[in-house]
């Protein structure tokens, strides 16, 4: 069934000091096998930043503070069965190593360079790259 609900969601791109972009191994039914930034849905009365801070944690349990993050671009995501509006910021010079936290969402956390992802990305993440924030 389609929903006509458009819907938000927040893309969290964070680069190590070598540059490299982290990504993970999405399980959950949306986007199942496709490679994604930490991120997710905001709560009520919750801003994008803080939706930001908040999914990163629980998803890799790398802690953000909101001036680490910068806006870089908003796609919009037509999904077979759903319609979303992503808001995507970058985060530099990430030390922490993730750690998978949700387990039944995400199969295992991985750094890639920029100008060497995966095939199957997440359709944010092919809308944004399309957009040629990065040079890429």
């Amino acid at each position: 069934m389609i929903n006509n609900d458009i819907k938000k969601g927040i893309g969290v791109w964070m680069f190590n000091p070598s540059g490299q972009l982290l990504l993970g191994l999405r399980l959950s039914k949306h986007g199942n096998g496709t490679w994604a930034p930490p991120g997710g849905k905001p709560e009520i009365n919750e801003t994008p930043i803080d939706t930001a801070i908040r999914e990163t944690k629980e998803e890799t349990g790398i802690l953000l503070n909101k001036k680490m993050l910068a806006y870089i671009g908003t796609t919009d995501d037509f999904f077979p069965d759903s319609h979303y509006i992503t808001q995507h910021y970058r985060v530099d010079n990430v030390k922490q190593e993730p750690v998978v936290l949700e387990k039944n969402k995400c199969e295992k956390w991985q750094w890639f360079d920029i100008n060497n992802l995966p095939n199957n990305l997440f359709l944010p993440v092919q809308n944004l790259l399309k957009k040629k924030v990065f040079g890429v």
